[in-house]
């Protein structure tokens, strides 16, 4: 009876202390101006169980939401210290949340959550205060500390019910719905996985006069190795100077996402991966950004618009994706049906796969589009530039998108050819440059391969048309660099081969090219070539047919047989030699070469140019205007033929 007596006492008083707890942490939010409230309080000592029954908690500052729980039940309750408790499983039951944003629009949102149960529980016995400020950033900051103070082996949700309500006649208000929400291993500020089975919404998009909804789906979305504390540094009022990259997550993904947007528009992603998501919490500034942005909802002066381009351009220096990829994407529309394979992201390499696409002229097919060294940050102060009110860009202005990205390429391109039934295939277009001087370039590379339907529209190619080609062949591979150690430029390779009709081939060299050529000013440009001296050229020509093209239409023209018009055209190269030949016998070789090249077609033109001394660049242009053939004259001329 004593032991009887004692263990019911030992429970009332144990009892009378967790009711005495619970109403501290209550009072600490009544001390700051809110409001707060709760049910009955109960505690079970065999299985040191706490119940709290008709939680009510209204804080003072807005900003914050208002909390209301029907029950909470607490198993395996324990108190290692004042500040802090744990559990082994506690069951939330009946959560209705209501969050209000009034910082820039006004927003509502309201959140309903039947359970919540958490496996394992530590964290404070009393939350901190919350910053007074209305910044969302502020509450963003206030939250994950708060979360940074406790830990769990598993939380979970079997639903989540979101109502977002933006006003009426305002777009982006709809409803959420989470479905089977479970994180795991939930370590003070660390989450090992979060992942959820469905997210469903319902948008409103209504424009004015264009009512409309949109509605998605998100399924098999996951969060993996979540680590707050970089977020925590970023968000700091006072900054940070920490400059090295810490990641957040290793990975997010999904297996799918269906979204329905205007009537007959409908999207599918299948597959969703991004690995190593890192910020600089020295350039991650969201706070900054946000603070430049007019309160009062007003259009942001010039001054306010380059801030705030500035502070976007540090954001994207300071946040990091190691890897991204989506697998297959389907756009539904009233005009057809457009695929994409997959879109991938490396190391600032951006590649568009397996495009398939409608278009007014019929079906565009895309093995490949690439994008390499993609700048996100210099895209931002590159656009930024071009916007001078009044002024259209300037050259150097526009040069400045060599600073974007490093090349571009495309590949495997089945196109139609203008309303035809014919198409355009592209096997490669590649375009790369580096090694920038100021904003050009000095070193670059283009190589296209290519076949394209000849166009009756285009007088040039009407000579093609009439002598049966109806497509060319194009194969084109340039390359240029500049060395600035020698002061050397060359532009080799350089070829274009017209599969049906010609291959040609050059190499070109300067010499003592200064760096300051390389400008967009024509003046300082013009200044500088002076110093620049010309260096060997050399060109040859392979004969695919374009010979016989010629022969062919000074036959038609002059009404001759077409042996006739091959030799009256050689003879023509020879009588215009002999001026040449004249001030020049090194000419002479060149200008045999080039009727022999046309007697016989099949062959192969080569001809080398060595500048006799120092040559300089401008002196020759001068020369090539005025006197052609005295130009040459100051080149030794190599030249021959050969099948």
């Amino acid at each position: 009876m004593l032991a009887a007596g004692g263990w019911f006492g030992f429970n009332l008083y144990t009892q009378h202390r967790a009711t005495a707890e619970v109403e501290a942490a209550f009072e600490q939010i009544r001390a700051s101006g809110g409001k707060a409230s709760h049910g009955k309080v109960a505690f079970e000592l065999a299985t040191r169980t706490l119940t709290i029954e008709n939680i009510n908690v209204e804080p003072a500052q807005p900003e914050l939401a208002n909390v209301k729980i029907a029950k909470v039940t607490a198993v395996g309750v324990r108190q290692p210290n004042e500040a802090h408790f744990s559990a082994d499983s506690i069951d939330v039951s009946g959560v209705e949340v209501a969050f209000t944003y009034t910082d820039r629009a006004k927003l509502k949102a309201n959140y309903k959550i039947p359970q919540i149960i958490a496996h394992e529980f530590s964290g404070p016995t009393r939350a901190a205060s919350a910053p007074l400020s209305g910044s969302i950033v502020d509450m963003y900051r206030f939250m994950l500390a708060q979360y940074a103070t406790v830990s769990a082996s598993s939380i979970m949700a079997p639903t989540i019910a979101v109502n977002v309500d933006a006003g009426t006649g305002n777009a982006g208000g709809g409803d959420f719905v989470y479905s089977g929400l479970a994180v795991q291993n939930v370590n003070r500020g660390k989450i090992e996985t979060a992942k959820t089975d469905r997210i469903t919404y319902s948008l409103d998009v209504t424009q004015p006069g264009k009512p409309g909804k949109m509605t998605g789906e998100l399924s098999g979305l996951a969060a993996y190795d979540f680590d707050a504390s970089a977020v925590t540094a970023a968000l700091d009022p006072q900054g940070s100077s920490d400059d090295s990259f810490h990641r957040i997550y290793r990975r997010i993904s999904a297996n799918s996402y269906v979204v329905t947007m205007a009537p007959g528009v409908r999207v599918k992603i299948d597959d969703v991966a991004i690995d190593d998501i890192a910020i600089r919490p020295s350039k991650f500034r969201m706070a900054e950004i946000m603070a430049l942005m007019p309160a009062d909802g007003s259009i942001p002066t010039p001054a306010q618009s380059r801030d705030m381009i500035e502070k976007v351009a540090d954001f994207f220096e300071g946040f990091q994706i190691g890897k991204a990829e989506i697998g297959k994407q389907t756009v539904e529309t009233p005009q057809g049906t457009g695929k994409l394979n997959a879109f991938k992201y490396e190391q600032n390499r951006i590649a568009l796969e397996g495009l398939d696409m409608p278009t007014p002229q019929g079906q565009l097919r895309m093995e490949r589009f690439a994008l390499k060294s993609f700048s996100a940050a210099n895209l931002i102060r590159w656009a930024a530039s071009l916007r001078t009110p009044g002024q259209p860009p300037s050259p150097d202005q526009m040069l400045g998108l060599f600073r974007v990205l490093e090349g571009a390429e495309i590949k495997g391109v089945v196109s139609p050819f203008k309303n035809t039934r014919q198409l355009i295939t592209i096997d490669t277009i590649s375009l790369n440059w580096g090694q920038l001087v100021g904003s050009i370039p000095s070193k670059a590379n283009l190589v296209v391969k290519m076949v394209t339907p000849t166009d009756p529209s285009n007088p040039a190619q009407r000579p093609l048309i009439m002598a049966g080609v109806d497509k060319l062949a194009i194969d084109l591979d340039l390359g240029a660099a500049w060395t600035e150690s020698s002061g050397a430029f060359a532009l080799a390779p350089a070829t274009i081969d017209l599969g049906n009709l010609a291959k040609a081939q050059a190499r070109f060299a300067l010499a003592n090219v200064p760096r300051g050529v390389f400008t967009a000013d024509p003046v300082q440009a013009m200044g500088q070539a002076a110093q620049i001296e010309t260096g060997a050229i050399e060109l040859s020509l392979r004969d695919s047919g374009v010979v016989d093209l010629v022969v062919a239409q000074f036959s038609r023209m002059q009404n001759v047989s077409r042996d006739a018009a091959r030799s009256a055209i050689a003879e023509m190269i020879r009588a215009q030699g002999e001026k040449v030949t004249a001030a020049n016998l090194d000419a002479k070789a060149a200008v045999d070469a080039l009727a022999g090249f046309v007697e016989t077609s099949g062959q192969t033109l080569t001809i080398k140019l060595t500048p006799l001394g120092k040559l300089p660049v401008v002196q020759l242009i001068d020369a090539l205007n005025s006197e052609p053939i005295v130009a040459l004259a100051q080149f030794r001329i190599e030249a021959s033929t050969g099948l």
